[in-house]
């Protein structure tokens, strides 16, 4: 169960996914619910707030919630869940060897949300269930999907959403070589010829 006066950060670039979850974690007892939109008030919350479980999206809007994670097990005492669109098994991976307390995808039901919440409380972890599964099965066979840092991870899943290098390069404030290297290394890793080649591959992980 919740503990006694739980605080609870939400972090989602879209308003009305922060407002949603709110509503539906006010229901716990003696919970009080915070909001950011970006990481930089993210951390300042974390600062002044100290909250006890952090519900972290994946995708901020201009920066990584992979990385915003990071900084959270590296600077505070948090919980993190991660809530996210994507409900890919190498992104639940990834977030729990980064430090996530659990992964729940924004397909998920409201109860497993709210029990999610609660195990995480609890000092437990917490996977969606229909992941579960194939995070199991994924751990019986070598994954190259599993090689890639996490800025790789963001690269490859921002040319599945049809991101130009440009784009990218904007995205992450750094030079377009930077981004171009990055690409010679994922199709290096993962064993491809073409960028045609690692869209694919992100649109294939992604609808997975």
């Amino acid at each position: 169960m919740a503990s006694r006066g739980m605080k609870i950060l939400i972090v989602d670039d879209h308003a009305v996914v922060r407002q949603g979850v709110s509503r539906l974690l006010a229901e716990l007892p003696e919970v009080k619910i915070f909001e950011s939109e970006t990481a930089v008030a993210a951390l300042t919350l974390l600062r002044n707030e100290a909250p006890d479980i952090v519900i972290l999206d994946i995708n901020l809007g201009g920066s990584s919630g992979l990385e915003l994670l990071a900084r959270i097990k590296a600077e505070f005492r948090s919980s993190v869940l991660m809530f996210s669109m994507y409900s890919d098994a190498n992104y639940a991976a990834r977030a729990l060897r980064a430090g996530a307390s659990g992964y729940v995808s924004k397909s998920a039901s409201v109860d497993e949300l709210i029990t999610a919440v609660k195990k995480i409380a609890n000092g437990e972890k917490y996977i969606e269930q229909e992941l579960a599964g194939e995070l199991a099965f994924a751990a019986s066979e070598p994954d190259p999907m599993q090689s890639l840092t996490n800025r790789e991870t963001e690269i490859l899943r921002l040319l599945g959403e049809g991101k130009s290098l440009t784009e990218i390069a904007g995205t992450f404030g750094i030079a377009y070589k930077t981004v171009a290297n990055s690409c010679s290394r994922l199709k290096e890793k993962l064993g491809l010829d073409r960028t045609a080649d690692l869209i694919r591959i992100s649109i294939e992980n992604r609808s997975r």
